[in-house]
């Protein structure tokens, strides 16, 4: 072999040796940890897990879901953000932790959520209702606001804790109809749904995977529905927006996330695999029959998306005057 060609197969073979795609197919090494700092068997912890699974099959390793749910999540992100940006750690945050978060607690929340994760992909949308417990009297979002109106704060609602999306889904219906509920916070969602089929409490901003149990039994009844056209599961109940609050709408979403310094290479591709998974019927299927709506969003989507819900739940927040304590 000629000189010049030895040495533009030497380049050549060096180049290939460290791209990007001969990097990343030493990922993951070992299995990959999934710190979730919300409630195992929350709404986004279904979704989360049934992600994870997925990606352990594809890479033929343990994708293990860490449920680090502790002060209201401040403690689930200070471990992300003092793990290895090696890509042996992902992040599942849902709305609630990157956009709201950082606006009640901004003492404690040591990490800019909007540029220390980079975004991978969205997994889930997770449809909200406002419940009650089965045998209420209240039928209705009318009902609802009389009886409110007339008792004048001591109507109750749960939630999972301050900061939690059915706290700060329940304080927006407050803003925006002039009412005022007792709050009382629960360690995690799953607790505040408990609390309302057994009539601890009157009220509740449910995720569907939480109010599912309960449905079939009659424990809960769901009077309305958070989005601004009818779940198509459930044709018969009107939206908080038809029965006369216009305009309100919330869901909450929870997506993948690494810390802003792993590798290039390694975020590429588990964004490649990651948006694979979350679009493939098979996967959307799985999370429908858990009671989620399918979120495919791809990594400019759910960037975009952070900084839209950061800036609005700043002004909500701000405006409700909601405090952490």
């Amino acid at each position: 072999m000629k000189r010049r060609q030895w040495i533009q197969y030497s380049a050549a073979s060096a180049a290939a040796a460290f791209s990007p795609m001969s990097f990343a197919q030493s990922y993951p090494k070992g299995a990959v940890t999934v710190i979730l700092p919300l409630q195992a068997g929350s709404a986004s912890d279904v979704a989360v897990r049934h992600m994870s699974e997925r990606l352990a099959q594809k890479f033929g390793v343990g994708f293990a879901v860490e449920n680090v749910a502790a002060a209201a999540g401040v403690v689930g992100l200070d471990k992300l953000s003092k793990a290895k940006a090696d890509g042996q750690t992902v992040a599942a945050l849902n709305n609630s932790i990157m956009t709201i978060l950082p606006h009640l607690q901004p003492q404690n929340v040591k990490v800019d959520t909007r540029k220390d994760f980079v975004p991978i992909t969205g997994i889930a949308n997770i449809p909200t209702f406002i419940a009650v417990p089965a045998n209420s009297p209240v039928k209705n979002i009318k009902d609802f606001l009389a009886r409110a109106r007339s008792e004048a704060g001591k109507m109750t609602y749960s939630s999972g804790g301050v900061g939690s999306p059915q706290h700060l889904a329940t304080e927006l219906l407050m803003s925006m109809t002039n009412i005022k509920l007792t709050h009382v916070p629960y360690r995690g969602a799953t607790q505040a749904a408990l609390a309302l089929a057994s009539n601890e409490v009157e009220v509740m901003s449910m995720a569907l995977p939480l109010a599912q149990p309960f449905l079939p039994n009659n424990k809960v009844r769901l009077i309305a529905y958070s989005g601004m056209e009818r779940h198509p599961q459930f044709r018969d109940v009107p939206t908080v927006h038809e029965q006369g609050v216009k305009g309100y709408e919330y869901s909450s979403w929870v997506g993948f996330f690494m810390q802003k310094d792993t590798p290039v290479e390694i975020v590429s591709l588990l964004r490649k695999e990651s948006e694979a998974i979350v679009n493939l019927r098979e996967f959307q299927s799985q999370l429908i029959r858990a009671g989620l709506d399918p979120w495919p969003q791809s990594a400019a989507q759910l960037g975009k998306i952070v900084q839209d819900d950061f800036t609005k739940w700043q002004q909500v927040i701000k405006d409700a005057k909601i405090q952490s304590t």
